[in-house]
């Protein structure tokens, strides 16, 4: 099929992407590259006659007609976000203008283009909404997010992407627009914006300064491989009931300051420094309004679809330490665009 996807330059849309453009799919890739996109995450695909890339706002609704109708995609995998929950503390309207006005506009436009179809094109369409278990605030000691667990956000970002997620179930309701929605855990891997916790450790590690960690560290988070996520999103897309949501997880919950520790082990080994990685961790003071603990039970996702995650953890956080190592001039170039990793001086758990 022809998919459209948005934010297909960042870090989960350009894994979706280049995981589409590998099973034999077209692909639209529309991104407005804001800060945190980066076409060299889809460079391997740019060559592929099945590939076609737009820069557009999802927000500018001519644009997005103009896309929809230059293209003609048979579906539409909607992943374009604001996502860093410091950035949102920082600046909370962008993120209400980007997740949830675009995500209406974007409805809108599919709404429109879906009722002009006709036949088996009509009938196939889906709208495949991308959404976060942060949606679901926060867990206790126990117990694991499903697909029935209440919305209670807790943060700018979160919140707006519960309003997002409650736009998407109102069209399909109201005007019949068929879609699917998707929540899911932490992601780690390759190409991941060096302000999220994971590269954030790696990077300021390799550089040798500190590695800021929030609180005491003992935030949980069930951490899935963006890999394993872009191929749940693609089964999703083709293979999930219309209507019906489905939560993705790792099945692989730690606690921050375990998942940082076992980074530095790897660094040690990779990377030897005079002293071991560890000892750079600082403790700094908490982000406002940060859930405690999140965990997802993907059964749904087993049961109906037989998905289960193939990454193991620790496989997967080895392999993303080595591609960090192994590409760093990846990083330097993001910086030369003018990001800095210290920024706001805290990372993203």
């Amino acid at each position: 099929m022809k998919i459209l996807i948005t934010g297909g330059a960042g870090f989960i849309g350009s894994a979706v992407v280049r995981r589409a453009i590998a099973d034999g799919h077209q692909v639209v890739n529309v991104d407005v590259l804001t800060y945190s996109a980066n076409l060299e995450n889809v460079a391997g695909v740019e060559g592929d006659p099945g590939y076609a890339f737009e820069q557009v706002n999802i927000c500018d609704r001519p644009a997005v007609e103009a896309v929809f109708a230059r293209h003609q995609p048979d579906a539409v995998m909607h992943l374009a976000a604001e996502s860093h929950n410091d950035r949102a503390i920082e600046g909370p309207l962008d993120f209400v203008q980007s997740n949830v006005m675009g995500t209406a506009v974007l409805l809108e436009v599919s709404r429109a283009y879906w009722s002009k179809l006709e036949g088996a094109r009509k009938d196939g369409f889906r709208f495949h909404h991308v959404s976060t278990d942060e949606v679901f605030g926060a867990l206790g000691e126990d117990g694991d997010f499903t697909e029935d667990t209440p919305y209670d956000p807790n943060s700018p970002y979160s919140a707006s992407k519960a309003a997002a997620d409650h736009l998407v179930r109102a069209w399909h309701r109201t005007f019949g627009l068929p879609m699917v929605l998707t929540n899911c855990s932490n992601n780690y891997g390759p190409y991941q914006f060096p302000e999220k916790l994971i590269p954030t450790v790696i990077t300021r590690a390799l550089e040798g300064k500190s590695i800021p960690v929030y609180g005491d560290g003992r935030q949980v988070r069930d951490w899935l491989h963006v890999d394993d996520h872009a191929d749940a999103l693609l089964l999703v897309l083709n293979k999930g009931r219309l209507g019906e949501t489905y939560c993705i997880g790792g099945d692989a919950t730690k606690r921050n300051l375990e998942v940082i520790n076992i980074i530095c082990a790897h660094l040690d080994r990779m990377v030897p420094a005079n002293t071991p990685h560890a000892d750079k961790i600082a403790f700094v003071t908490d982000r406002p309004g940060h859930d405690f603990r999140y965990s997802i039970d993907a059964s749904k996702l087993a049961d109906e679809l037989g998905w289960t995650p193939r990454m193991p953890l620790g496989e997967g956080l080895e392999d993303t330490v080595r591609w960090y190592v192994d590409n760093y001039s990846w990083v330097e170039r993001i910086r030369e665009r003018g990001f800095q990793s210290e920024r706001l001086g805290l990372v993203k758990a």
